[in-house]
């Protein structure tokens, strides 16, 4: 397992919920593997420089979402992820994207057309079908 969070103290986002979008990322992207032993609350806290509390509520937050399950006596571990959780979280993400793109093309008076031509072009960079 090959776990490499970077927190940043300027990026107005909370400490915990950057090291929970990073574990995520790394469980959606398969870096980390169903059933992988994740560190201690203690050792990731240790490691990342934060508080204990901060990489409890990380977990936490993990834990609630589906991510991963804590066995008692036994540590942190990633769960088996079920493929339409995987995809919800992904429509969420690809949602906000959305939303934020048409707030910026509203704001530079794009029309639709113009929204959906840039979202064409993209798609098609990507190489995608």
């Amino acid at each position: 397992m090959s776990l490499s969070i970077l927190i940043s103290n300027s990026s107005g986002v909370p400490i915990y919920e950057q090291i929970s979008e990073q574990m995520k990322q790394a469980i959606l992207d398969k870096s980390l593997a169903e059933g992988d032993s994740l560190p201690s609350i203690r050792q990731l806290a240790s490691d990342l420089r934060v508080s204990v509390m901060t990489a409890n509520r990380a977990y936490t937050e993990l834990e609630a979402e589906g991510y991963l399950v804590t066995a008692p006596g036994r540590g942190s571990f990633v769960a088996g992820i079920d493929s339409q959780l995987v995809r919800e979280q992904l429509l969420r993400r690809v949602e906000e994207a959305f939303s934020a793109a048409v707030s910026a093309a509203r704001l530079a008076q794009m029309t639709k057309s113009e929204l959906v031509e840039i979202l064409d072009l993209i798609w098609e960079g990507e190489g995608n079908d």
